[in-house]
Formats: structure tokens, C-alpha cells, sequence
């Protein structure tokens, strides 16, 4: 497996704790994009993405203020895989669309995105993340659903391990 670099956005700690289960098991590199290394994604060509929605289908903090910088970086031939957290009880028509408008900001550039994940047996309305009927990457709510996140996230691990 070639190396992973894993480029998160983390307010309240969620997703930063995701992102370091993820980087311990796939021994990946680390990186809370709110320390302004978002151009580090060239260094990879395997790359991680992880972003929690906010309210009404808002960006995290950091990844509203780098966003833009992906324009920047050479995304072609690498494989990108995205997590999200969201919450599906309160806001069930933006789960996880942070990681939708972060793959719309690179589905142009040709990279291949990897680690898709059927949207059966979760429960909201609508998502910017549902591409070709799947979610683009691991949809996780650790609001409301915290106890399935392991399994999900332990299942999306080893088919995205066979992918890098």
C-alpha cells in the first residue's frame, strides 16, 4: 500500500478523532488542515478527505477557509476517498454535504474517488454527498447514531484498504 496522507477539518473533536482511528489503522499521515497544509495533498496519491456539516449544510470552519486552495493542487491520477459526520435527526437535508461540496470543488480535476458506501440503513432526507445513488465516502453521525459509527467505519476501512 502506498503512503495515505489523511486531511481533516475538526471543530468539535469528532472528526479529528475519526481521523486518527483512520491514520492508526491504515498507518496514514495526519493532517488538521486548520494548520494551513492543505498543499500537502501533493505529496500523496492517496488522500483522505474528512469534513463535518454545520446547521443547514455549512462547510467546517477550516475547510470554509482553505476550500479554495484545492483549486491549487494536482488532484489528477490520485485516489481520493472522503468521511463525513453529520446529523442525521436534526438537519436530514444536509447530512454530511460538506463532503459533497468538497468533491464538487475537485470532480473535475481526474482523480478517481474511492471508498463509496451504499446509503441503505441510514436515515435522513437528503444529501449533497449521494452521488450515483451511493454516498461518495463513510457518512457517520455521531449526534444520534455513535453506536454504529464503529462497525461502519471498521467496514469502510478494510474495503478502502483493498483500493490503496
Amino acid at each position: 500500500m502506498k503512503r495515505i496522507g489523511i486531511f481533516y477539518g475538526s471543530t468539535t473533536g469528532n472528526t479529528g478523532s475519526i481521523a486518527k482511528k483512520i491514520a492508526s489503522v491504515l498507518d496514514a499521515d495526519l493532517y488538521n488542515i486548520a494548520d494551513n497544509n492543505i498543499n500537502k495533498m501533493n505529496d500523496y496519491n492517496n488522500i483522505i478527505i474528512g469534513a463535518s456539516t454545520w446547521c443547514y449544510g455549512d462547510l467546517q470552519d477550516d475547510w470554509e477557509t482553505y476550500i479554495g486552495e484545492l483549486a491549487n493542487i494536482d488532484l489528477s491520477n490520485k485516489k481520493i476517498a472522503f468521511f463525513g459526520l453529520g446529523d442525521s435527526e436534526v438537519y436530514p437535508d444536509t447530512f454530511v454535504d460538506a463532503i459533497g461540496i468538497i468533491y464538487s470543488k475537485i470532480e473535475s480535476q481526474q482523480c478517481k474517488i474511492v471508498g463509496q458506501i451504499d446509503r441503505e440503513n441510514y436515515n435522513f432526507n437528503e444529501s449533497l454527498a449521494i452521488k450515483n445513488g451511493k454516498f461518495i465516502g463513510l457518512a457517520l453521525d455521531e449526534d444520534n447514531e455513535s453506536h454504529l459509527s464503529e462497525p461502519r467505519l471498521n467496514k469502510w476501512i478494510e474495503n478502502l484498504s483493498l483500493e490503496f
